[in-house]
């Protein structure tokens, strides 16, 4: 596959994606962040250049030094053509299938290709109403943010959180829990916008946090301080600074998290038609 390389390649990828969403959504987070510095050095790829089937996106080979760390051994992957994909895939040594590692699309077709897990995506009415004009719930949505939930200010704190913040973090991300995670977790903390409200130990309750693909992930509240709607402020206060700096917004949740979808229609935000895909590879 050919690799775009220099900002006016990448910018002219971005235009082009912008144009398959919702489809290419997990893609087009990826290069759009590429776009703004490239915090996670990444890499794209394509199969032919300007009139691309399928686009890859992946770490350099330098950042995937670790067989074992799947977190850091992502690929987010855009089709157009399925047999395309599947052919690019077999034939070239864009991944390196030796390693563990994992594959993230909104095309849940791809479940043709590779062993799907499908979650619901959720996008934010500002973004939906910037990139998918033409999805039906996008012309009903109210004007203005959904206006975050009333929390005790007298004990709750908005801040933003601190690299040292991760082992908390990842102690209660479902994807995470060892040493491999935890560095993800650090390495989103420093690269990308954060916020967290500290409660009445100065620590954080409840916090919100960004991946390399500009989705919105690893949100979570403490026990003792769930039914607070800390998670449901904690998201429409993410939500809005990232809009205001021109960030594309978006989330995923499991489809049995009842709590999480709950918050998720009360700002209004929007579940697209292809889902959040997740495959996690092991070598035989």
């Amino acid at each position: 596959m050919f690799h775009l390389q220099g900002p006016q390649l990448l910018q002219m990828l971005e235009k082009s994606l912008r144009k398959s969403l919702p489809e290419s959504l997990k893609v087009y987070g990826v290069v759009f962040h590429m776009n703004q510095g490239n915090p996670f050095n990444l890499k794209a790829l394509v199969d032919k250049w300007p009139d691309f089937k399928t686009v890859v996106i992946r770490p350099q080979e330098q950042e995937m030094a670790d067989d074992f760390d799947h977190y850091t051994n992502t690929y987010q992957i855009y089709s157009k053509d399925l047999n395309n994909c599947q052919e690019s895939l077999a034939t070239s040594d864009v991944i390196n299938w030796k390693q563990h590692l994992q594959i993230q699309s909104s095309q849940s077709s791809l479940n043709e290709v590779i062993q799907n897990l499908a979650c619901i995506l959720y996008v934010m009415p500002e973004t939906a109403r910037k990139l998918l004009p033409s999805l039906p719930e996008t012309k009903n949505l109210p004007v203005g943010y959904g206006a975050p939930k009333a929390i005790n200010q007298e004990m709750f704190k908005l801040s933003s959180m601190d690299p040292t913040h991760a082992a908390l973090v990842n102690k209660f991300w479902h994807f995470g829990g060892n040493k491999r995670s935890q560095r993800f977790i650090e390495r989103c903390i420093r690269a990308f916008p954060t916020f967290c409200l500290l409660g009445p130990e100065g620590t954080p309750a409840s916090w919100s946090l960004m991946d390399q693909t500009g989705e919105i992930r690893m949100g979570a509240t403490l026990p003792e301080y769930r039914g607070h709607g800390l998670i449901s402020h904690m998201l429409a206060v993410h939500t809005r600074a990232l809009d205001q700096l021109g960030i594309p917004v978006y989330n995923h949740t499991d489809k049995a998290n009842k709590i999480v979808q709950k918050v998720s229609h009360n700002l209004h935000h929007i579940a697209i038609p292809h889902g959040w895909n997740q495959w996690n590879c092991e070598p035989l």
